[in-house]
This record gives structure tokens, sequence and C-alpha cells, in this order.
């Protein structure tokens, strides 16, 4: 037995070593220039890409689907849910930014180079540097992916008996590691230099630039490519300093021997690592330079190279720049850069290169930066501006305005402030509609046709918000007005796109909420995580007008910018939904309920204006349509209206809005809003009392008085704990405080 455990791990050792190496084998990570062109040839669709259609290719790799957004449906690229981590950091909402990157990098595809920065701006915290991170993790991913494959080129220079014997040295060892007319397989003892390439040129570029493109059109055409275009990076671009260096005294040593200089080289796939600086590269807001050099001919570590190379300056590169050639560079906080830090982007950018002392390097990457709007606004007003404006590519990344979305990054952090505590419900939505309602401006009626300004001038913070999050209007609205508004949402929520000031630009940043929830996580107040610690906190936070930009606004009417009010309606929302919560565990309110009354009743209505009889779904006989429940509802919905009038009407509605949605099934919850509210506020008023005792009986079982309730109200209590608990995520002493609220806020007379 203790042989068996013992041989346990070396096994497992065994199959990891074997995984590796079956791996290494398939993956293709080392070959000849010759295997490499036929790869090349046979796969000219992935090969024959330069960095800007390599990144537009990763968009693509993880797909696409449609979400809903306050301006309607629009693209999402699926790279931003990190799938490759479980959705670990991945960025929430920003699709329209998604597709301004997508559209940028199209154009720098169909113009055959990258000839512009882009540059994310926004407000701090609104998630710009996690989109580029995405981004840089996608490409991760991306390369490891037999699509996603890189390669570059290594110099091999074998140990002198084998290169003053020839190709055709006989030793045994050189014979299993040759496999061709090529030094690419030799192993480490026969090898007595090895020069890699830091700058990662394509190894395409070892062909002459004429013979380059015309084969490589060839390969295009072979391959049906559809339109592919080939960047001039590829068609144009040549050999780093030193890569061309050694080729070129290969060369000269071998007579022009072009197929013996090929044998010196190894082609090595590479993958793109943040971490490891290849491919993907983060300049910081510091004084330093971008791209270096260091001369390596005399460095003891090439001092083996052949006789052909001891007359030649060999450097090497390094610094951002080179780090992440074939990649991507991201510029972090760009603009509180020194102006003179990175006046030599506007070069850079426009020739693919970068001036160093002894040579200049071709590049092939895309460049992406961040500022804040604070920043980008002073550089503006430079002179120095103008020079740059035709370089850059400015994206707007404003915070996002649907509290849903928001909830969401909240919700993933949460569990994290938390540790071992237990999170009440309604935690993140708190966050999150304060969050948004800070950030919410006052609508501009005057931009509206006549009809729609009065609609869009009756919107307040949470109106406004709830319009953007859900796309309902508010419930005062009758069906054509709340119709209107919605044909209005994409209007409204581009309504300040052109101001300096567009909607969100202010507002709380998701940074000073995380602040906001850790605190409230670590409250000695409460057992667990509280929205109450959090409403507590965003109060604390809201005092200190002197700190936060957003807090000086001026108070306007309706509430927009007045921050008592916000943290009053956020309040009101959290009361309202720990008594949905409640109502609903004391099985008296259910939103199914209300919808089945309506239909029943629409339905009886259907039969009774076409003189049909309706089938008692009890008893299964025809029967005529319920006049009784029929005149009930009538009363409660619409107590001015005569029954007759009042049904056709209705039968009508129902009729228009088919046409308009036809093969729709009707929501009338949507189409009678008005009715449907009316409906279930009178059904909370019958129940108000039966939902006051529910909550008294609560309170009494919390207290510790169940010995002295009755069974009935014990049973009852202990059936509504054990629904909020299982059902919508509460724990006893989270139950407890929500109920404790709500009788103090709704249900103290």
């Amino acid at each position: 037995m203790s042989d068996d455990r013992e041989a346990a791990p070396q096994n497992r050792l065994t199959a990891l070593g074997d995984e590796i190496r079956e791996g290494y084998a398939k993956n293709r990570r080392v070959m000849s220039f010759a295997e490499y062109v036929e790869l090349a040839w046979a796969r000219p669709r992935t090969q024959l890409r330069a960095a800007a259609q390599y990144i537009r290719d990763c968009f693509d790799h993880f797909g696409t689907e449609m979400v809903t957004g306050p301006a309607g449906d629009i693209r999402r690229f699926c790279l931003f849910d990190c799938p490759w981590e479980n959705g670990r950091d991945r960025l929430i909402g920003q699709e329209p930014v998604q597709n301004r990157i997508y559209r940028a990098l199209g154009n720098f595809v169909s113009e055959g180079a990258v000839n512009k920065l882009i540059l994310l701006h926004g407000p701090n915290g609104s998630a710009k540097s996690t989109l580029i991170r995405c981004i840089g993790r996608a490409l991760e991913a991306y390369s490891q992916t037999d699509e996603g494959a890189l390669y570059r080129i290594n110099w091999i220079f074998p140990a002198q008996k084998i290169s003053k014997s020839g190709i055709g040295f006989s030793g045994q060892a050189y014979e299993e590691a040759k496999r061709g007319d090529t030094y690419a397989y030799l192993p480490d003892e026969l090898v007595d230099a090895r020069l890699s390439d830091e700058l990662c040129d394509h190894p395409l570029f070892l062909i002459p630039a004429i013979r380059r493109t015309e084969m490589m059109r060839e390969m295009m055409a072979s391959a049906d490519a559809g339109g592919a275009v080939l960047a001039d990076y590829l068609q144009l671009g040549q050999l780093s300093h030193k890569n061309h260096a050694i080729y070129e005294a290969l060369l000269t040593s071998y007579r022009g021997d072009y197929l013996k200089v090929l044998r010196h080289v190894q082609v090595e796939r590479f993958y793109i690592g943040h971490r490891y600086r290849e491919g993907y590269a983060t300049v910081e807001p510091q004084l330093s330079v971008d791209a270096n050099e260091r001369q390596i001919t005399a460095d003891r570590s090439v001092s083996a190279l052949p006789a052909a190379l001891s007359s030649i300056s060999l450097y090497e590169y390094g610094g951002e720049l080179v780090a992440g050639n074939r990649g991507l560079v991201e510029y972090s906080d760009l603009l509180k850069r020194p102006l003179e830090a990175y006046k030599y982007l506007i070069t850079t950018v426009e020739s693919a290169s970068v001036n160093l002392s002894s040579a200049t390097l071709f590049l092939d990457l895309v460049f992406i930066g961040t500022s804040n709007e604070l920043h980008l606004a002073a550089f503006k007003e430079i002179p120095e501006f103008q020079s740059f404006k035709g370089r850059l590519d400015l994206v707007r990344v404003p915070y996002l305005l649907d509290f849903a979305r928001e909830e969401q990054i909240y919700e993933d952090k949460l569990s994290e402030a938390a540790s071992s505590r237990h999170v009440a419900p309604h935690c993140a939505h708190v966050a999150a509609l304060w969050a948004v309602l800070t950030r919410m401006r006052k609508p501009m009626a005057d931009k509206y046709p006549k009809p729609v300004a009065e609609l869009v001038s009756r919107l307040g913070p949470l109106a406004k918000a709830e319009l953007y999050a859900t796309g309902k209007a508010p419930e005062s609205f009758s069906q054509a007005q709340a119709k209107e508004l919605r044909k209005h949402l994409p209007l409204i929520a581009r309504e300040s796109e052109a101001y300096p000031n567009y909607e969100g630009r202010t507002g709380a940043s998701p940074r000073e909420l995380m602040t906001v929830l850790f605190n409230a996580a670590s409250s000695d107040k409460y057992t667990y995580v509280s929205p109450l610690a959090i409403i507590e906190e965003i109060e604390e936070l809201s005092r200190h007008a002197s700190v936060y930009e957003f807090l000086k606004q001026e108070a306007l009417p309706g509430g927009f910018h007045d921050q008592r009010k916000i943290i009053q309606m956020v309040q009101g929302r959290l009361i309202a939904r720990i008594d949905d919560d409640v109502r609903s565990s004391l099985g008296l309110v259910e939103e199914q309920e209300y919808a089945r009354i309506f239909l029943r009743y629409v339905t009886h209505v259907t039969h009774w204006t076409r003189g049909e009889k309706v089938r008692n779904p009890s008893t299964g006989r025809m029967e005529d349509p319920d006049e009784t429940m029929m005149g009930e509802v009538e009363r409660t919905i619409d107590p001015g209206h005569k029954s007759d009038d009042l049904r056709r009407e209705m039968i009508s509605k129902i009729g228009a809005w088919s046409l308009d949605h036809p093969g729709e099934k009707p929501d009338y919850s949507d189409i009678f809003a008005p009715y449907f509210r009316r409906l279930r506020e009178a059904y909370f008023d019958d129940q108000r009392r039966m939902v006051k005792r529910g909550i008294d009986e609560l309170l009494r079982f919390f207290a510790g008085e169940a010995q002295s309730m009755t069974a009935s109200a014990k049973t009852r209590a202990e059936t509504a704990l054990a629904t909020l608990e299982k059902r919508f995520g509460y724990n006893p002493d989270s139950a407890r405080d929500a109920v404790s609220l709500l009788a103090r806020s709704r249900y103290s007379d």
C-alpha cells in the first residue's frame, strides 16, 4: 500500500511530462524556416496579418451577442465577459465603447496601417483600464489557440565541429536532431550560440520585400481570403537592425547562398503575455523612454559567435514599444505625463517606427491609451493639441447609467468584501441605484417636440434611471404617453453627448462605491452586510462635499443633484423591495396573481363582446361570462367608466396592439399599465390588515415570544421566515432588521 502511495506523485509527474511534451509537439513550438513557409502557405489568413487584424480577429474569435441598452439593442463582444477565466474581472456594460474600438481596428485594417492612437477618455473609475485589460487578457488566451498562433525567429549557430564539417556531419546526435537542411532542431549541446529576436520580426521578413509581396498575394489568392488586406507592415516591413546585420553577414560569408543562411533560422512560436512583456505592454505615467538599445557584440553570452559576425556591432532592444510589438501597447493615464515625454508619439504613430541612435525600429502594434476628462480638457487648450489631434481617435467612456448593469459590478465585489459574513438582499441594488442617481442629468425639454417635451420634463432622477434600466415609463403616464416616451428613449439617452458635461461624466465612481461597500461590510453595528449599513456609509460620504466633485453640483428642481433627496429615493426603493419580499413570504402577494386576475377578466370581456360563452375551468361547462367578477374588477380599475364602454375600449386597445406587434403575445401589464396598477393597489389595500398582522407576528417571533403565540400564528411566522431565507436570501438577523424597518416605515399605524 505504501509503495502505491509513493508511486502516485511520480506517476502524476510522468503523466504531466507526457502531456506537456505532446502539447509542445502539437503546437509546433519550433520549426525550420521552410516548414514555416509551408504553414503560412497552408494558413495565410492567420499568418499573413498585422497587429490590427490580429486583435480584430481576437474580438471575432470570442463571438458576439445582442444586449439591450438605454439607446436600444447593441452588439456586445463576448471577450469582455472573460470566458477563459469564468468571468473573473469581466467588463460590465460599455458596449458602445467596445464597438467604437472594433470600428477603429477595422479602419486600421482597411487602411493597411495603424495610424492613430485610440485614446479612451472619461471620468475616473469608468472602467477604461478594465476594458483594455480585458482585450489584453483575451489576446493572451487567443495566442494559445491554433488560430491565434504567432511566430518569430531565432538565429542558431552550431558547434564548430558541425559548421566545419558541414551539414552532412555524421554525428548520431546531429542526425537525430536535424530535419532537412536546417539547424533549427539542434540540441543545446550542439549549439554554440543562439540569438533571439526581442522585436519579434515576422519570419517572412527573411524573404526580400519584392518577392515577399508577390508570394503573399499568391498565398492569399490560393486560400480565397475573401478580400483580406495585406498590411503595409507585411508588404514593406524589413528586418530589425540586429536581424538584418546577421542576415547580411551570413549571406556574405556564404557568398550569396541564401539557403545556407536560412538553415541558421529557427522559427519559434511565442505567446502574448503581459507578465512577461511579450506582445502586450503597459507604459505607466512616469518619465521614461519607451524604447532603448544595448550593444551585445562584446557580451560574453555571444562570444561563441562565428567569425563572420565578429566585426559587426549587434544591439538588443528593449522598452515597452519593443515588448508590445506584434500586439498592443497601453499608455496608462497618457496625459499625466509631461508633454515632452510623449511628443515622439506623433511620428511614431504616423510612421509606425521609432528612431534610436543606432537604428530605426519598425513597429507592428496597436496603440491605446487612457485619460481622465480633466487632463484631456487641459490638453485641448495647449497649442500642441492641433498636432496631436490627427493622430488620436478619441473614444468616450462614461459611467454606466443603467443601475441593473451597475448592480452586477457590486454583486461581484460584495462576497469579496463580506468575507465570511452573510450578505443581505438588495445590498448591490442600493449601491448601484444611488450611484446612477448621482449621475442623472435633468432633461433638456426644449430639445424635443412639444408633446414629448412635456413628458420629458416630468422625469425625475428615479423615473429617468428606471426608464434607462427597464424601459418602463412612470406609472402616472398613460399608455400612449409611455409609448411616445419609449419611442424617444434613444434620443433621451444621447441628449447630452455633444456637451462637455455629458450625462455619465459626473457622479459617484465605482471606486468610491467599493470603499462604501468595504466599510459597510466591516460595520460593527451589524453582524452581516446590511443595505442599511451601505446607506449609512453613503450618508457619511455625502457629508464630504469638498472632497467629491459631484457633491458640489447645485441641486435642481425634481431632485437632480439633490443628495438628500437622492438618498431618500434609495431608502424608499429599498423599503418597497422589502415590502414585496415580506408580502410574498406571507403568501399574500404574487405578481402572477395580478396577471391571472386580469387575464381572466380580459378572457370574459372578450367572450362578452362576441356574445359567446366561456368554459368554466373548474367544471368544464360552457357558461355566460361572469358579470359579478367583471363588475368587481371594473369598479376597481376605472369606476368612472360605463362597463359596456370600458369593455369595448379595452378590446379595441388589444386589437390595435396586436396590429402593431404581429405574432407577439399581449402583455396586459404593459398595455393596461394604469389599470393593472390600480388593481394591484386595491389588492394591497384589501390585504393591508393581513400584511400588518403577519408583520406583527414575525416581530413577536423575532423577539422570542413564540411560546405566547397561537399555534397558527407561530406556524405562519415560521413559514414566512423560511420563505424569506430560502427564496429571497435573508438570514434570521437580516430578516429581523428588514421586517422592523418595514414595520416602522409603512405599518406603524
